[in-house]
């Protein structure tokens, strides 16, 4: 089990025990009806070609694909927001754990806005851009956009979680996590796309990609 698995193994266990039942209880019911809609299986794959974007990044400096790929590799990760547990671990990990490679450059993508992902990209101190995805139209072109269930909107709420607010928005659409390596032609090499948030890339394959 890599460090970013145990993590997140010691991170169920605290939110077992903080979180009503109810809410567990929804976000499980969630989980599983994204993980029956197969949605990973309609996203991009390897040997495809990742679509071109112009995002704005946390200092509202505009970011193309094309401009990226100045590295031997790209890595994409669309991660949810800084109001998940889970992408927290999962950025700190990356910066931790890969950020520091040069051969490399480090894109996140995530719905919030960019004054979100500014406060966000200080407090993990990454040196790399984290790009609003305003409505998850680049998710949606990706194969990885989905409609957050009814069930379980009142449950963020009352944890303080307001996704219209956070994403400057009046939907409730989230990508799935997921990462990209891509080469200098944007060629998808490899990729990790689950529907179970609660699930994360392995640190340690994907270093055996880069």
């Amino acid at each position: 089990m890599d460090i970013l698995a145990q993590q997140i193994t010691e991170l169920n266990k605290q939110l077992s025990t903080q979180l009503p039942i109810e809410t567990l209880q929804a976000f499980q019911k969630s989980i599983q009806d994204l993980i029956e809609r197969k949605i990973e299986n309609n996203s991009l794959t390897n040997g495809d070609i990742f679509p071109s974007f112009s995002l704005k990044n946390q200092h509202h400096t505009t970011i193309t694909l094309e401009d990226s790929l100045d590295h031997e590799k790209l890595i994409i990760a669309f991660l949810r927001g800084s109001w998940c547990p889970y992408c927290n671990l999962e950025l700190k990990a990356f910066v931790e754990e890969i950020e520091k490679n040069d051969a490399i450059r480090f894109i996140f993508i995530t719905p919030q806005n960019e004054n979100a992902n500014l406060e966000w990209a200080s407090e993990y101190k990454t040196s790399s851009f984290i790009l609003s995805d305003k409505e998850n139209k680049l998710a949606k072109e990706v194969g990885i956009e989905f409609e957050l269930q009814d069930h379980v909107i009142d449950h963020y709420k009352n944890l303080g979680i307001d996704l219209l607010k956070i994403n400057t928005t009046n939907n409730y659409t989230l990508p799935i996590p997921a990462v990209y390596v891509l080469d200098k032609n944007a060629t998808i090499i490899y990729n990790f796309v689950n529907a179970n948030y609660m699930q994360r890339i392995n640190i340690d394959e994907l270093k055996q990609h880069i």
